[in-house]
């Protein structure tokens, strides 16, 4: 009994980390949790981004991005805006995993 209830915490808690950074576009910013603005550079990102192949490769709040197909399975919902000055949250998305990450800590709870 008792290792059962030990097995059923990790699974719990590993599933709360597993989600922690599958996200999902949105169409519109009224559904969104989350407006983000993709920067030109590193230098100006709050957040430098990895997209994952794979939901099991995502990242528990550091950077490592897994764009869900459907909006229930996301943890967050972003909305892309148009303009600087609109967003919450700045990123950029970087080609290498060894990139990924926060630049700006301020804004982590953005994602939390």
């Amino acid at each position: 009994m008792k290792k059962t209830f030990i097995i059923l915490i990790f699974v719990f808690a590993y599933a709360k980390i597993a989600d922690a950074q599958k996200v999902y576009s949105v169409n519109s910013e009224a559904f969104a949790d989350v407006k983000v603005y993709v920067v030109s550079s590193p230098a100006f990102a709050d957040l430098c981004v990895y997209k994952v192949s794979s939901e099991a490769f995502v990242g528990n709040n550091d950077g490592k991005w897994f764009f869900e197909s459907s909006e229930a399975f996301a943890k967050k919902k972003i909305y892309f805006v148009s303009s600087e000055a609109f967003a919450d949250l700045k990123i950029y998305f970087v080609d290498s995993e060894a990139f990924a990450g926060w630049k700006n800590e301020s804004k982590r709870q953005l994602m939390e």
